[in-house]
């Protein structure tokens, strides 16, 4: 996987969204519900709560892109400052790139279930996945630069919706790269 995504184009960004399902799909797929569960410690995350996070953390851009590609976005104000977008976009990718040695704490409206995870939690991300990739291909012919989104995280960050493209694919990456560190770790159940 390429972690530097921060000049990519929307070719090269769909290229590594493919490869993280196609990846997780063959690292995880086959998971046990014990397996997906398991913790290499209290304070870390499972591997089934690597993926619910990201569910839980992609599911807001979905309505975004299909406003925009129906035409129905109005930008908001943070969206018409100048500079912010193009600053604050590639700042965001570049914390979370899997190689950035920086760990960014999620917001609690993006906490995964801290309870049990279903093993189906993989097909769930995948399927969550295949959508993102159709609606970031259907935005293809619109200027990705130009078009400045509000972030679903905080409401005081704007970037681009290249950026916004990157920030998905990134914040996938780091999580794949987590949860595989779980799954290499003394005490894993085989």
């Amino acid at each position: 996987m390429n972690y530097d995504l921060r000049d990519s184009d929307l070719a090269t960004i769909l290229a590594e969204a493919s490869l993280v399902a196609a990846e997780t799909k063959r690292v995880f797929g086959r998971l046990s519900g014990k397996q997906v569960n398991w913790k290499p410690g209290e304070n870390e995350w499972s591997i089934g709560q690597c993926f619910d996070h990201l569910i839980v953390s992609n599911r807001p851009f979905e309505p975004i892109f299909e406003d925009i590609l129906a035409g129905r976005r109005r930008r908001r104000l943070w969206e018409r400052v100048p500079l912010l977008p193009g600053v604050l976009g590639g700042l965001i990718i570049d914390a979370l790139r899997p190689d950035s040695g920086r760990k960014v704490k999620a917001r609690p409206a993006f906490y995964p279930s801290s309870s049990h995870i279903d093993p189906a939690v993989m097909t769930t991300f995948l399927a969550q996945q295949e959508r993102l990739l159709r609606l970031m291909e259907a935005s293809r012919g619109l200027d990705l630069e130009v078009i400045t989104i509000t972030s679903p995280v905080a409401r005081i960050i704007t970037y681009r919706l290249l950026d916004a493209c990157r920030i998905i694919v990134v914040h996938e990456q780091n999580h794949f790269v987590q949860a595989t560190r779980v799954m290499e770790a003394g005490g894993f159940p085989r």
